[in-house]
């Protein structure tokens, strides 16, 4: 079965990390697989090539489409004749829509964010969820990666429940582990003894992130623990951004502070972690970043937005959005264990990321709805979670 993915861009974003690991392990005996990006082709393009998936650009400007590149999409998604088109965020979702009516074949929609308030996005984004909501009866099935992403776009937005199926994100517990040898080496590359203790926000910036309210919070624990330092990572997040230096600034915290920038090798960044931290205000859906740490063996503290407080259960701290006090709280908490005390916690976080999220049982999940939609006939009545029931069976 040929698929072909069309998905907004190939930057370093949650949503195609998880494309690249699903196609690092799908059966190639079963399913080849091409990526349509609709604007540029970023930095995974060369992590695609090591994988030898194809790679298409259709090279759209940010901003509304233009007929040309309208043109130029169809006329990929014809060459390629796949058996079953997947789109990837609200973007890549409408235009396999588009281009499969040219086709005449089945499209899954892929959605990753929790969004349901519309004030929140960019005009163009709040436009294309919104006219999502009106046409979701077109594709076959719809994943959402957690279920607060399918309640907020089915209650609020008008998507289709009967469309609906959850398949969470997978992680690669191999790749991401504990690791001493990356603890030493993030500490010995920022200058920075190995007793030092490192608290992450691992996230590109962006007003959803909130490295405001992050930054805002250890603030607060800055005169009390001398020797925390807070790493930041993503992309926009490196001394260029000149925003987020200033609130570095603000908050005085230019010598504790780290920007590293977008990172090739975040299993080591991870793993080099005393607490992981997911501080954003609004619109997540399950964010890697906090699978890959606990995979790591590192506790997390995140904040109650998407599925994060059900991914981290009992193994971390949850907190409300935008509320910076109660960020440095839940942060003070775990200052306060015992060294061995926050690892106990982390070996806790892994085991949970190895029961429910091991990146083969969620590729296995991906495998199985492909197959059942290239079986699936419209005359069938769906209701409910059947395409959820179906694939775990």
């Amino acid at each position: 079965m040929k698929i072909l993915h069309v998905i907004t861009s190939l930057q370093a974003h949650g949503a195609q990390m998880m494309l690249y690991k699903l196609l690092s392990r799908i059966d190639r005996r079963r399913f080849d697989n091409e990526v349509v990006s609709l604007t540029d082709s970023g930095s995974f393009e060369e992590r695609l090539n090591t994988l030898q998936v194809p790679v298409h650009s259709v090279g759209m400007h940010p901003g509304l489409p233009t007929p040309f590149a309208a043109y130029r999409l169809i006329k990929i998604v014809r060459k390629a004749k796949a058996d079953l088109i997947q789109g990837w965020m609200y973007h890549g979702n409408l235009a396999a829509q588009l281009a499969a009516a040219f086709i005449k074949r089945p499209v899954i929609w892929n959605i990753r964010a929790s969004s349901y308030n519309l004030r929140e996005e960019k005009l163009l984004t709040a436009a294309l969820i919104w006219l999502g909501g009106k046409v979701s009866s077109l594709p076959t099935a719809i994943i959402n990666n957690s279920t607060i992403s399918a309640v907020n776009h089915e209650k609020r937005l008008g998507y289709r429940a009967d469309r609906r199926v959850i398949i969470p994100n997978g992680f690669d517990t191999e790749r991401f582990s504990p690791s001493p040898q990356s603890r030493a080496a993030l500490r010995s590359e920022l200058g920075l003894s190995m007793q030092a203790i490192l608290i992450g926000l691992m996230a590109r910036y962006h007003p959803m992130k909130d490295q405001a309210n992050f930054l805002h919070a250890v603030s607060r624990l800055s005169n009390e623990y001398p020797d925390t330092h807070y790493v930041l990572a993503g992309e926009g997040i490196d001394e260029q951004n000149k925003d987020l230096c200033d609130l570095i600034g603000m908050f005085g915290l230019n010598e504790r502070a780290h920007l590293l920038g977008e990172r090739k090798d975040m299993q080591q960044v991870a793993a080099a972690l005393d607490v992981a931290v997911s501080s954003s205000a609004f619109g997540e859906g399950f964010p890697n970043v906090i699978g890959e740490a606990m995979s790591c063996g590192v506790p997390c503290v995140v904040t109650d937005v998407g599925d994060s407080s059900f991914v981290v259960g009992d193994t971390g701290q949850v907190v409300a959005p935008r509320d910076s006090e109660a960020l440095a709280n839940a942060l003070r908490g775990m200052l306060e264990m015992r060294g061995s005390q926050r690892r106990e916690m982390g070996l806790s976080a892994r085991r949970r990321i190895l029961e429910k999220y091991s990146l083969d049982a969620i590729v296995r999940q991906y495998e199985s709805l492909y197959q059942l939609v290239s079986n699936y006939q419209p005359r069938e009545r769906v209701e409910g979670d059947v395409w959820h029931h179906r694939i775990l069976q």
